[in-house]
């Protein structure tokens, strides 16, 4: 059942040696390459997906454009750039496939959250590009406005806690999009989530598998593919699978 629905992977990392890593909190993780994510997915059908910055890879640039380029057509990156940064490099990380910028609020390695208006509103006048949120929903109720006025937005990992589950719903119901991953890193139940985000908008949830799920208690299982298929049903799953990323991500404009 894994290769029946065609599959656009919104979060996963490659962790490549060969380029920078900065310990996060005294992290580093194993390398994970583009030839491992190859193998790990080889069951699925893949269309696609999205290679994201981790805290630890801070603002390097350089593993990012060389995955993108083994990886090929379909795939896009989500950064991490500083303040700084100039509309010309922004605008060379667009033409390597960059679509997203990222703040991780929950481990740092991004800019800091007083940025973050300004730079999602630039990059998007800019180039299009979506900002990505890993954030605990407990965080939520303090950013709800901010978040609700970006162009375009989504938050990673269900939001991670119950607290503040509410507000992500509400969030979702006014266009944020929210990622269906990392489902061994939430405190409740996901089919219920899942049924509930959907719900408020069929356009917000996209599935991603959080491979190789650094740090995450339990990491990412096939079973965890299954779940959403199984508790949304074929029509929804579909969109969830791939059909809101391609509109997200702006894959087949």
């Amino acid at each position: 059942m894994i290769g029946t629905f065609p599959l656009f992977d919104t979060h996963f990392h490659i962790i490549d040696d060969r380029f920078p890593l900065v310990p996060n909190q005294g992290y580093l993780p194993e390398p994970f390459t583009v030839e491992d994510y190859s193998r790990r997915m080889q069951d699925y059908n893949l269309s696609g997906g999205a290679v994201v910055s981790g805290s630890f890879q801070a603002f390097d640039q350089t593993y990012l454009i060389d995955a993108l380029k083994k990886l090929g057509p379909g795939y896009v990156g989500v950064t991490q750039v500083p303040a700084t940064v100039t509309d010309a490099e922004l605008q060379e990380l667009d033409s390597a496939g960059v679509r997203a910028l990222r703040f991780n609020l929950k481990r740092g390695g991004s800019e800091e959250l007083s940025q973050l208006d300004r730079m999602a509103q630039r990059v998007y006048e800019l180039a299009g590009w979506n900002v990505e949120l890993y954030v605990d929903s407990r965080e939520l109720d303090e950013l709800e406005q901010t978040l609700s006025a970006l162009p375009a937005v989504s938050i990673d990992h269900l939001g991670l806690s119950q607290v503040g589950f509410s507000t992500l719903l509400r969030l979702a119901e006014q266009g944020v999009r929210v990622k269906a991953t990392g489902f061994g890193r939430v405190d409740f139940d996901v089919r219920g989530a899942l049924k509930d985000l959907y719900s408020a908008n069929p356009e917000a949830l996209m599935f991603g598998t959080d491979v190789p799920s650094t740090r995450a208690p339990r990491p990412y299982e096939d079973e965890d593919f299954l779940l959403v298929a199984e508790t949304l049903g074929a029509e929804a799953a579909g969109r969830v699978f791939s059909e809101n990323a391609f509109a997200f991500y702006r894959i087949r404009d």
